[in-house]
């Protein structure tokens, strides 16, 4: 199983990026997906989830309003749309994906991790 996270890159505050996690090894249609992020020097912390049939999505508070999650089980990919960045949301973001039957927040909960993409946003 793997997953590959790509569409991060350099944005001006206020701008938009999508980030992309393509899933392979197994169909992603029955896991639930997630987004985490990580800032230097800072913990990891939970961005966005999605359930397998789209309908339950959870967001941090400090991206609800922001980013959306969404996901294309034909094409085996994750989307993590994020509008309205600010420069606190500069981080690597890393997709994972869990076998629990619903979004979870919590990263121990995820079995496959991609291996992140840069997110940078000036001021």
């Amino acid at each position: 199983v793997q997953l590959q996270a790509s569409g991060g890159g350099l944005v001006q505050a206020g701008g938009s990026l999508r980030l992309s996690c393509a899933f392979s090894g197994r169909t992603v249609s029955t896991y639930v997906m997630g987004w985490f992020r990580q800032a230097p020097g800072k913990e990891r912390e939970f961005v966005a989830a999605i359930g397998w049939r789209s309908a339950i999505t959870y967001y941090a508070d400090s991206v609800k309003g922001r980013f959306t999650t969404s996901r294309d089980n034909a094409k085996n990919t994750v989307y993590l749309q994020m509008n309205s960045l600010k420069p606190e949301d500069t981080a690597v973001y890393y997709c994972a994906s869990s076998g629990s039957r619903y979004p979870t927040t919590s990263g121990s909960e995820y079995d496959y991790w991609g291996q992140g993409t840069q997110v940078t946003v000036s001021s």
